[in-house]
């Protein structure tokens, strides 16, 4: 899928309004950058906990995005490719990253060690260690 077609879905499914709309409620300032993705700096909400999150074509930290990428330079490539999975998901995004968190926490103690979204963006590149399966899981 082309970057032009990851905004015209992202734009379609609604996700990336509703990013702008959460980004704008978290107090931040927006900038458009590379491929169709809005950044978005200096979010104040406490929800939801992450040093970056995206919601269709919207990267958003509570940071700034020169010193999250100093610390994970690789993050903005995670969250490029979340934009991707927003882009097949629609809206189903946070219900199924949801339920990906809590089968990851149930397997390891961790919402992103197995979770299949945060594994196919990589998580090394998202600034998450893996760890491993609780005892019970193990064979």
């Amino acid at each position: 899928m082309s970057w032009t077609a990851v905004s015209l879905a992202n734009a379609l499914n609604g996700t990336t309004a509703l990013g702008l709309i959460v980004a704008k409620l978290g107090g931040t300032t927006v900038k458009l950058g590379a491929n169709d993705i809005f950044f978005a700096e200096g979010y104040r909400l406490p929800f939801p906990v992450a040093g970056a999150f995206t919601i269709g074509n919207v990267v958003t930290t509570g940071s700034d995005f020169t010193r999250l990428t100093g610390v994970f330079p690789r993050v903005l490539v995670h969250e490029a490719k979340h934009t991707r999975q927003f882009a097949w998901l629609g809206l189903g995004f946070g219900p199924v990253h949801a339920v990906a968190m809590a089968w990851s926490w149930l397997r390891s103690g961790d919402r992103a060690s197995r979770n299949p979204l945060e594994r196919a963006a990589g998580l090394a590149d998202g600034g998450y260690t893996e760890r491993p399966l609780r005892p019970i899981w193990r064979r």
